[in-house]
C-alpha cells in the first residue's frame, strides 16, 4: 500500500492524553480522518478540523484504509479491534490495523492471527514520550508486525514520531515497551529518591536540577517529571493506572519467562500505595506524594 494523504483514508480509535495529539499531526498532514472515541467531546476539535465521526470503531474501519488505535487496556483492545463492533469486523482485505496502545505481548500475536484470516495486516505500534512527546511529534514508536506493511506505514509513523524501528513479528513492539517501561520504573522511584534527599538537606531543588540533570544521572524522567515534581504539577502526561498496567504486562511475561525482576516489581508496589491514595488518574511525577509520605515529608508544603 502507498500510503499518503492523496490516496489514503485513515481511521482512528481514542482520543485520549496522547491519541488526540497524534491523530491531530495526521489530520493537520492531509489525512481523510474518520474518529470514534467512546466521548466524542474529546474529538471535537479534531472534528472541528474536519474529521468524521464513527459510532463504533467497526464503521471507523468501513471507511478507512488504515485504522489506528490508542487506547488503556489489554480488554480495551479486545473490543475496539477483535468484538462485535470492532474495527477488524469493517475491515476489508488489504486494510492495515495499527494499535499504537501499550498492550500484552500475546494480544498483539492474536490480533495479527484473526487479521491475518481476513488478508488484513495487524501492526503493533506502542509509544513512549509522553503527552509532550505527542504534542511536538517526537514519539519514539516500537514495532511488531510484517516488513513491508511496516514500511508502507512509515509516513504515518513519521508523522507523530522522531524514531520508529521494527522489532520483528507480531508482539515484538509489545515486548520493546515492557523493556521500555521495566527501564522507567525504577528511574521514576531513583528521581523521587534524590529529589526529596535534596529537599530535606535544604537544597534549592532548582539550581540541584541544573547540575544533576546534564550529568551522568540525566534522564527524560528527571529533566521531564523531575520539573513538574518540583512544580507541584501532577497532571497526566501518562496515568498512574495506565502505568500500573504496563507493568503488571511485564512482571507476568518476566514470570512466564522465569526471570527475576525485583526492582520492576517494588516500584509496582509503590504506585499500587499511590493509587490507594487517590492517585490513579494522576500522572506518573505523584510517585513523588507516596514517597514523600513514607518518609513523613511535607513535600506539599515546598510547593
Amino acid at each position: 500500500m502507498n500510503i499518503s494523504p492523496e490516496n489514503t483514508r485513515l481511521g482512528w480509535i481514542g482520543t485520549g492524553v496522547m491519541g488526540h495529539s497524534m491523530c491531530g499531526h495526521l489530520i493537520d498532514a492531509g489525512y481523510p480522518m474518520t474518529i470514534y472515541s467512546r466521548t466524542q467531546s474529546k474529538a471535537a476539535d479534531l472534528l472541528e478540523k474536519g474529521a468524521s465521526w464513527a459510532d463504533t470503531p467497526r464503521a471507523v474501519a468501513e471507511s478507512a484504509d488504515v485504522v489506528c488505535s490508542i487506547v488503556g487496556f489489554p480488554a480495551d483492545v479486545e473490543e475496539v479491534l477483535l468484538g462485535p463492533t470492532g474495527a477488524l469486523a469493517g475491515c476489508q482485505a488489504g486494510n492495515i490495523l495499527v494499535d499504537f496502545t501499550t498492550s500484552k505481548p500475546s494480544l498483539a500475536v492474536e490480533v495479527a492471527e484473526a487479521a491475518a484470516a481476513k488478508q488484513v495486516e495487524a501492526v503493533d505500534a506502542p509509544v513512549s514520550g509522553g503527552d509532550v512527546g505527542a504534542r511536538e511529534a517526537r514519539l519514539s514508536i516500537m514495532i511488531g508486525g510484517n516488513q513491508a506493511a511496516v514500511d508502507s506505514l512509515e509516513p504515518v509513523f513519521q508523522t507523530v514520531g522522531a524514531k520508529w524501528v521494527r522489532q520483528g513479528g507480531p508482539g515484538a513492539g509489545q515486548h520493546t515497551k515492557m523493556v521500555n517501561q521495566t527501564l522507567i520504573a525504577s528511574n521514576m522511584v531513583a528521581v523521587c529518591e534524590g529529589l526529596l534527599y535534596g529537599y530535606r538537606a535544604g537544597l534549592d531543588l532548582e539550581t540541584v536540577m541544573e547540575s544533576v540533570s546534564s550529568g551522568a544521572a540525566g534522564s527524560w524522567s528527571l529533566t521531564t517529571l523531575g520539573s513538574r515534581m518540583i512544580a507541584g504539577n501532577y497532571d497526566p502526561g501518562f496515568f498512574v493506572e495506565h502505568f500500573i498496567k504496563d507493568m503488571g504486562i511485564a512482571l507476568g511475561e518476566a514470570r512466564r519467562m522465569g526471570i527475576s525482576l525485583p526492582g520492576l516489581a517494588l516500584a509496582e508496589q509503590l504506585y499500587i500505595g499511590l493509587a490507594s491514595q487517590g492517585h490513579r488518574r494522576s500522572g506518573t511525577q505523584a510517585l513523588i506524594l507516596a514517597l514523600a509520605k513514607l518518609s513523613d515529608v511535607d513535600w506539599e508544603k515546598r510547593a
